[in-house]
C-alpha cells in the first residue's frame, strides 16, 4: 500500500518513520521546511524508551506536492485539529479515485469534518494511544511504552478489509485491532486528552506532573467526568483507556472510591515517561495557536446542546482563550479551576 501522510509531526512523523522501517512506501508531506529537508538529507531519526532508529521515507514540503504525479491508496491525516478541512481538500487530489480512502490520526473528533470533504464512504479514524513527538528537525520521539498502540474503525462500526489491512500494518509499531464502535473508543479519548493537555499547557507540567501534583489530578478529574457524563448522554458506551476507566472517573469527581482512579492516574503517569509533553504543551511552548477549542471546547459544546453543565471544561477554554496565544505557562493559570473544586 503507498501511503502519504500530512502532518509529520510526532504522531504522523513516528508512524510514517516506522512504517516505512516495515517495508511500506510512505511520503511525509508538512509545512515545516527545516524538519522536511532534513529527513530529505539525512533521513527522519525515531527514538523510543529504548532505542534509537533511522528511518528513510519519503518526504515532501507541502510547496512540493504541485510537482507531485504520484497518486497514493491512502491517506493518513495527522495535522492539527484547526488545519483539518484545508490539508484533507488538498491531499484529496493526490489519493485514487475510487478505491482510495482517508484514516484521521488526530486528537479531538474531527472524523465528520474529513468524511464531510472526502465522502463518508472513504473515511476512516484512528484512535491513537501512544504519545510521540517532534522537537527537532529530523527527528521524532515515542514518549510511552503503553502496549495497545491503534484503534481503526468505519463510520458505520463495519468491520472492513481495509480497516483490517491497517491494522496489520500498524501492529508493525505497537499493538493494534479494529474498533467497531469508533465514536465510542473517540470519546474515551478525547476524555483522557481533556484531563490532561490542557492542563499541561497552561501550567508547564509534563503528563506526568499533570497526573502526580494532587491539585492538577483533582481539576482533572472534574475535567474528565463532565467528558464522560456528555458522552453518555449522547449515547456512547465509554471504554477504559491507558488504565483510567470512565466510570471510576465519574466516581472519583463525586468523591467516591477516589484512590482507585488515583492509583491508576499515578500507573499511567509511570507509563507516560518523566519528560512527555502533551501536543498541547509542544504548543504553548512554541507559542503557537492550540486545540482547546477542539478538544475541551468540543465537548462545552456538545454539552450545551443537550444541556449537560460542563462547568471545568467551560472555565479552561475561557481561560486558555483569554490568554491568548503566545501566553507562558504558569502554574497560578488553573487557580480558578483550583478554586472550583468540590473537596
Amino acid at each position: 500500500m503507498d501511503i502519504v501522510i500530512i502532518g509529520a509531526g510526532g504522531i504522523g512523523g513516528f508512524v510514517g518513520g516506522m512504517l516505512s522501517r516495515g517495508g511500506h512506501e510512505v511520503t511525509l508531506v508538512d509545512q515545516w521546511y527545516e524538519h522536511i529537508c532534513e529527513i530529505q538529507k539525512n533521513g527522519l531519526k525515531i527514538k523510543t524508551q529504548s532505542e534509537k532508529l533511522l528511518a528513510k521515507p519519503r518526504a515532501l514540503h507541502i510547496s512540493e506536492l504541485q510537482q507531485e504525479c504520484r497518486v497514493f491508496d491512502a491517506a493518513f491525516i495527522a495535522v492539527k485539529s484547526y488545519d483539518t478541512e484545508w490539508a484533507t481538500m488538498l491531499i484529496k487530489n493526490y489519493i485514487k479515485k475510487e478505491e482510495g480512502f482517508f484514516v484521521d490520526f488526530q486528537n479531538g473528533i474531527n472524523d465528520e469534518r474529513v468524511a464531510s470533504i472526502v465522502g463518508v464512504e472513504k473515511a476512516l479514524g484512528c484512535v491513537v494511544s501512544i504519545g510521540a513527538a517532534c522537537y527537532e528537525p529530523g527527528e521524532v520521539i515515542r514518549t510511552d511504552d503503553y502496549p495497545l498502540g491503534f484503534k481503526i474503525g468505519e463510520h458505520d462500526g463495519s468491520k472492513s478489509e481495509r480497516a483490517t489491512r491497517i491494522v496489520e500494518m500498524l501492529n508493525y509499531i505497537a499493538d493494534s485491532k479494529v474498533t467497531t464502535d469508533l465514536w465510542g473508543d473517540r470519546w474515551s479519548k478525547l476524555m483522557l486528552n481533556c484531563m490532561t493537555n490542557a492542563l499541561a499547557g497552561l501550567t508547564g507540567y509534563s503528563t506526568s506532573e499533570v497526573r502526580t501534583i494532587a491539585a492538577a489530578r483533582r481539576v482533572g478529574i472534574q475535567l474528565g467526568a463532565e467528558v464522560a457524563r456528555v458522552a453518555m448522554a449522547l449515547g456512547h458506551k465509554l471504554q477504559p483507556i491507558s488504565g483510567v476507566d470512565p466510570e471510576e472517573v465519574i466516581n472519583a469527581a463525586e468523591g467516591k472510591n477516589i484512590e482507585v482512579l488515583e492509583h491508576a492516574m499515578l500507573e499511567a503517569a509511570r507509563r507516560a515517561g518523566t519528560d512527555a509533553r502533551p501536543s498541547f504543551g509542544h504548543d504553548v511552548l512554541k507559542k503557537r495557536r492550540t486545540e482547546i477549542e477542539f478538544l475541551n471546547g468540543y465537548v462545552s459544546q456538545k454539552g450545551r446542546e443537550i444541556n449537560i453543565p460542563t462547568p471545568f471544561n467551560d472555565t479552561i477554554v475561557k481561560i486558555v482563550l483569554g490568554l491568548g496565544i503566545g501566553f507562558s505557562a504558569d502554574p497560578t493559570n488553573i487557580d480558578e479551576l483550583i478554586g472550583m473544586l468540590p473537596y
